[in-house]
């Protein structure tokens, strides 16, 4: 089998709800876009948008706008009315909008990442796909039930084709697990020296939204899921935990540091937040 690096390179107790904002006239049903939150206690017209939000009093300042998964969330100082408050939502239509349509968008991207767990079914490794092949003649020795044909871009499986598809993820997460081990103690070793730190213990995280974290003690955790993703943006991830080592926040420093080693790791960061990978329970 081909090194891993050479495959990549080859291949968020509100109070009682206010009463809703007073009702506009709806645009034509068919053009109307419409995004509801599912707590949605305010409606605001926004253009050729219907938009249904949760609205809460908060202890805060001012009025604060945050667009979840879920959709849009308006927080308020309790002295500020609700006329002003719609007024508010009007202003920031352009942005809200932008928003919600950004997440909806992600959103049908994760969706179509989801895995269907059968023969046949695709999934993202090292930024290619690869296809799933039961193969229950084969019992791969010492590969743990699954080995990699990179050249027709297949993973064999040693299960038979009746099997259930839980059987089936739990044995492509296991080897996933495995190459994200050996991969990323590749990348360590790789980049440690020439940031001139040390690392000393690897563990792999399945936390759902956090890629990576070091320890002053030299412990690096990174998220096995990492490795559905192209080398470049997990050397980014890497390089960024070992920058730690040497500056442990955020200050110009370190990514000064980070940026010694990847220069564009502006880009590839955005590309690690916006990229859809597969949901893993």
């Amino acid at each position: 089998m081909k090194p891993l690096v050479q495959l990549a390179l080859d291949f968020f107790a509100p109070p009682a709800a206010p009463s809703p904002a007073p009702a506009a006239a709806l645009p034509d049903a068919a053009t109307v876009v419409r995004f509801s939150h599912p707590q949605a206690n305010r409606q605001a017209l926004l253009g050729p948008a219907v938009v249904d939000y949760l609205f809460r009093r908060a202890k805060r300042r001012s009025i604060g706008f945050v667009v979840t998964a879920d959709g849009l969330v308006v927080s308020a100082p309790r002295w500020v009315p609700l006329p002003e408050i719609d007024t508010a939502v009007r202003d920031k239509s352009g942005w809200i909008l932008r928003k919600l349509g950004e997440s909806q968008t992600r959103q049908q991207r994760m969706a179509d990442a989801r895995i269907v767990w059968q023969e046949g079914a695709a999934l993202p490794f090292l930024g290619q796909h690869i296809r799933l092949e039961l193969d229950p003649g084969h019992r791969f020795a010492g590969s743990g039930g699954a080995a990699l044909d990179a050249e027709r871009g297949v993973l064999q499986l040693a299960l038979p084709g009746h099997a259930a598809p839980e059987q089936i993820r739990d044995t492509v997460q296991a080897w996933l697990m495995r190459q994200a081990k050996h991969l990323f103690t590749e990348r360590l070793q790789h980049y440690a020296p020439q940031l001139g730190v040390q690392w000393t213990k690897l563990t792999l995280s399945s936390a759902g939204t956090r890629w990576g974290s070091a320890s002053s003690s030299g412990s690096i955790r990174l998220n096995w899921r990492l490795v559905h993703l192209r080398l470049s943006i997990i050397d980014y991830v890497v390089v960024h935990e070992l920058s730690h080592l040497r500056v442990m926040d955020h200050s110009p420093r370190f990514w000064d540091t980070v940026a010694s080693i990847v220069p564009d790791y502006a880009a590839l960061r955005g590309q690690l937040k916006d990229e859809p990978i597969p949901q893993w329970p």
